[in-house]
């Protein structure tokens, strides 16, 4: 995770945080993965036994940098300076964000259980605590607020009351 302030070919970044799978989310899946390469290599004994390894443990390691490939980011686009909330793929410009809320780890279970709006949009990664609600006040847009996972939630809920 680094909150940074750079420039990028979609304009001036302001915040920037990439949610990775921490240490301690990879031991048990590899284990996983190692086990599972194991039980096939007994049904196969032999020459071919190293097989399973050399496809499951880079399979299980390449499925966890995927999970942690989501980034969170607040970028200027064009001249003017207008600002962009971008999470994912998905990105809303700050012109039509209405209440920031920071949602800690104790409310986490509710606000994604049953408070959560089905048109909600949601970028939420278990490893990682806090929430940020974003309200949406686009009239023309359907969801009625994001709800996305970061490590650093006042700080970006800051950058985006200023607009």
């Amino acid at each position: 995770m680094t909150a940074t302030s750079g420039e990028t070919a979609k304009g001036r970044v302001l915040y920037s945080e990439r949610l990775y799978v921490p240490w301690w989310g990879w031991p048990l899946p590899l284990i996983g993965g190692g086990l599972l390469a194991a039980e096939i290599h007994m049904g196969y004994p032999g020459l071919r036994g190293w097989l399973p390894y050399l496809v499951m443990l880079p399979l299980v390691a390449g499925l966890l940098l995927a999970l942690g490939r989501v980034r969170v980011r607040v970028a200027e686009t064009g001249q003017e300076g207008t600002r962009e909330l971008w999470a994912g793929e998905a990105h809303l410009p700050t012109r039509f964000v209405g209440e920031v809320e920071v949602i800690g780890k104790e409310r986490k279970r509710k606000t994604l259980g049953p408070e959560l709006d089905p048109a909600a949009y949601v970028l939420h990664r278990g490893w990682v605590g806090p929430l940020l609600r974003v309200t949406v006040t686009d009239p023309d847009d359907p969801t009625p607020y994001w709800l996305i996972s970061t490590r650093k939630p006042a700080a970006l809920a800051e950058l985006l009351r200023t607009r």
